[in-house]
């Protein structure tokens, strides 16, 4: 009898425990990591007064709106690579764009999620109300989306696609904002958007030239944005009906900086500085803006934070809950992009931001295949530039070789425009930025040097296009963006190259 009691009073206090375990389990709050493509800080609640951006901007008041988040990149996959994995991509040997996609990550290196999922969250990658569903991940290491990850055999990601539920709780899930990105579709979501961004109400940056394919150019970004906060509009009430709003916590953030002149794939504030906005937590519930300088990865130290789980070692991002959070600089790189096989580097402070190419040679304007298609303001100012009608500011993108350093004060000079390298004055400064960006380079120096490079489609699609549709480089050159994927089926028709086959060559 005794036995019999006590075999009852071991399944009591075993349910207990269980019960206690998922009660406390089901505490821990969702996250939902919305990152937007190819995005500065351009915003309304950031003070861009051409945009309306009213659900980011709610985001912002009821939560934390970070001034000066900065990429280890400014291209996406290498980007983005460093964020799965919380560390620079150099030291995972990810800084060359789309490359590497057949290698496994050293075994000292897993991705975020792998950790998630251990401490019992379900994963969720995109959302069937965003465009293209916002599945995109793009990390340059061995990967697959969905499926379990051992970094030898198995090499998922996440656990599901799509829709979350309170069956999925906790839940992690990142969806992929990708209208933003340049596109085909930039035309007609501005041809069909009610109110587009006026024209008049643009402003440009200074090295960018005014005139009104510029402006129409830089407001069709401005719609994209508009079209982005309508999407994080829609999630939010998704969350609001199935009754995990007050449960998750939102990370609005992008993968690199704005698609245009100085932008992605340089290394200037624009093409590295991004928006971060977190709501849903004590800690970031405040309605503040934080002005210290953060680096994409310690988000994913931050992502970890929120869920419990211990930073691993390998994680070099620092997390945003600390009460002591200080960073004193971000280090950023640029390698391989596509067919340009260029090499920057860049140390960026609270104040100052210094910029060491080592390639000089390779121009800004180096005439990239996939960019010949989707910028028109650059087409536009090389003809300026030709005419001798662009300011200093402006022309500098064009000259035919870079400067070997550039050196910045952030706080005189936020567009960049006055390069101090040979100001007698910073010498000081300038020496210490670039120890400390030597420093950094050797810490976060791969193991390995190997580089399996992909070969983009648009430098053979703009060959094509030169000899047997030169009116339709001429329609470019006058700033019209005529469809990169439009013109990829018609190379494949031209070429007789069906799906299958395609599939087959890849």
């Amino acid at each position: 009898m005794n036995k019999y009691i006590f075999s009852i009073l071991i399944v009591v206090l075993s349910y207990q425990s269980v019960l206690s375990k998922g009660q406390k389990q089901s505490k821990r709050p969702n996250i939902i990591w919305l990152m937007a493509e190819d995005i500065a800080p351009d915003l309304a609640c950031y003070g861009t007064k051409a945009v309306k951006t009213p659900n980011l901007d709610a985001l912002a008041a009821k939560g934390t709106r970070f001034t000066k988040c900065y990429t280890t990149n400014s291209i996406c996959s290498p980007s983005r690579s460093a964020m799965m994995i919380g560390t620079h991509q150099l030291a995972i040997n990810a800084g060359n764009h789309r490359s590497n996609r057949d290698i496994p990550l050293d075994k000292d290196f897993k991705p975020f999620t792998y950790y998630l999922r251990e401490a019992g969250y379900t994963c969720i990658l995109g959302h069937s109300k965003v465009m293209d569903k916002g599945t995109k991940i793009d990390c340059n290491f061995k990967h697959t989306a969905i499926g379990p990850w051992d970094g030898v055999d198995n090499f998922g990601l996440f656990d599901k696609k799509f829709e979350f539920s309170k069956a999925d709780e906790p839940f992690f899930s990142q969806i992929q904002l990708k209208v933003t990105h340049r596109g085909d579709w930039w035309n007609d979501v501005r041809k069909q958007s009610e109110y587009p961004v006026n024209l008049n109400d643009v402003e440009l940056p200074p090295y960018i030239a005014d005139t009104p394919e510029t402006r129409l150019d830089y407001a069709k970004y401005l719609d994209m944005i508009e079209y982005a906060d309508n999407e994080v509009g829609m999630l939010i009430q998704e969350l609001k009906e199935k009754g995990l709003y007050d449960n998750t916590i939102i990370i609005f953030i992008g993968d690199n900086g704005r698609c245009n002149i100085r932008g992605k794939g340089y290394l200037f504030d624009s093409g590295l500085h991004i928006p971060l906005i977190i709501s849903g937590n004590k800690f970031f519930d405040q309605s503040i803006v934080n002005e210290n300088l953060v680096c994409a990865t310690d988000i994913t130290a931050t992502i970890l934070d929120l869920a419990g789980i211990e930073k691993p070692k390998n994680v070099s991002g620092k997390s945003l809950l600390q009460n002591n959070f200080k960073r004193t600089y971000v280090f950023g790189a640029r390698d391989t992009w596509d067919e340009i096989h260029d090499q920057s580097r860049c140390l960026i402070g609270r104040n100052y931001y210094y910029v060491r190419h080592d390639k000089p040679e390779i121009p800004f304007d180096a005439h990239q295949g996939y960019l010949e298609f989707y910028r028109p303001a650059v087409h536009i100012m090389r003809q300026l530039n030709e005419q001798n009608k662009l300011n200093a500011a402006q022309k500098y993108f064009f000259e035919e070789e870079k400067m070997a350093e550039e050196f910045y004060s952030m706080k005189n000079d936020p567009y960049q425009i006055n390069n101090l390298i040979h100001k007698s004055g910073s010498q000081d400064k300038i020496e210490k930025y670039k120890s400390k960006l030597l420093e950094l380079e050797e810490k976060f120096a791969p193991k390995d040097d190997v580089v399996h490079h992909t070969t983009p489609q648009s430098v053979k699609i703009l060959e094509w296009l030169k000899n047997e549709h030169p009116e339709v480089i001429e329609r470019m050159k006058a700033g019209e963006e005529v469809g990169l994927s439009y013109w990829m089926e018609e190379f494949d028709k031209a070429h007789g190259i069906t799906k299958k086959k395609k599939k087959k060559n890849e």
